[in-house]
């Protein structure tokens, strides 16, 4: 299979980072980015996109190697002076990062739609490839828990994922439409490839998209597990599974997947499931899945370009 067009669906720190490889070893013009949009909110009066600016941070290399979010060789004294005035300072924002949450909010409120602003920001951060929010129109993600419905951001920051969660709620995700683009890239893929994202509240979201499912359709479809020997590599996939009443492992990921799926992408320390996979009818690979460094990006990248070449 020739893999000249290649779309990938991304979350936050885990799909940034394999978007980053697939940059890394494709043309330009071949890789379209899809990113969930469920996570976004309004904070301190601007509207915040943290998966976007995760993708897009990660793309232009400015990214902060430390946490994997936010911006390099950030400052706080915007934040600090908010906290000192009595305002909210659960929800990080750098001075950096404000800077460019202020001019997305300006330019929303002048009437652009949000794939615009974000085509426009990738340009000045230098960024070649395609990177689309699933939606131009908010769709927020709300966190069922067994203390009620909370928005994504509060369940996730402010309360560190400590509720138990019972479900997810996509808000306006029936009557919201995908951004421009993204079916168009859709139809024209090779292959798509589901990062090792959150399933839950990074891939979900951009699944209950109208359209994105039937855009899968007869495509090759491969998805990298973000579960490793059971844990999440970053965030509370994990712990969402278990309290879902699923155990977390790889083979619940492909499970999760399967409808949509050709491939699966496992890490080795989840070598013994390679059969239960295959047995859901999906190709596997078998191989080292944790990105530590650049190097780890590209290989694995490299590698799941090797694989779908292969089908």
């Amino acid at each position: 299979m020739k893999v000249d067009r290649l779309v990938a669906l991304a979350g936050g720190v885990g799909g940034a980072k394999l978007v980053d490889g697939l940059n890394r070893v494709l043309p330009p013009e071949a890789l379209t980015v899809i990113v969930n949009t469920g996570d976004d909110f309004t904070h301190l009066g601007l509207y915040i996109c943290p998966d976007l600016d995760t993708v897009c941070y990660t793309l232009a290399g400015i990214a902060n190697p430390a946490t994997g979010w936010g911006r390099a060789e950030e400052s706080w004294h915007a934040l600090e002076t908010v906290v000192s005035l009595g305002g909210p300072g659960w929800f990080r924002l750098g001075d950096r990062d404000l800077g460019l949450h202020l001019e997305r909010t300006r330019r929303l409120a002048t009437g652009e739609r949000l794939s615009q602003v974000t085509q426009s920001f990738c340009r000045a951060l230098g960024i070649q490839a395609c990177v689309l929010p699933m939606s131009d129109e908010a769709i927020p993600t709300q966190v069922d828990t067994d203390e009620g419905l909370l928005p994504f951001q509060e369940y996730f920051v402010l309360r560190q994922c400590q509720p138990r969660v019972k479900g997810f709620v996509f808000e306006n995700h029936a009557c919201a439409r995908p951004a421009p683009g993204v079916l168009t890239a859709l139809e024209a893929a090779h292959v798509v490839v589901i990062c090792p994202s959150n399933p839950w509240v990074s891939i979900d979201p951009i699944l209950a998209v109208p359209g994105v499912r039937a855009g899968l359709a007869g495509k090759p479809v491969v998805a990298v597990s973000p579960i490793i020997a059971g844990q999440a590599v970053k965030g509370p996939a994990a712990k969402m599974f278990a309290e879902l009443g699923v155990q977390p492992s790889a083979l619940a990921v492909a499970q999760h997947y399967q409808p949509w799926l050709r491939g699966f992408v496992l890490d080795r320390q989840d070598k013994a499931q390679t059969a239960e996979i295959r047995r859901l009818g999906l190709e596997v690979l078998v191989t080292d899945t944790l990105m530590t460094s650049l190097a780890d990006r590209e290989r694995l990248a490299r590698e799941i370009l090797d694989f779908v070449t292969t089908w």
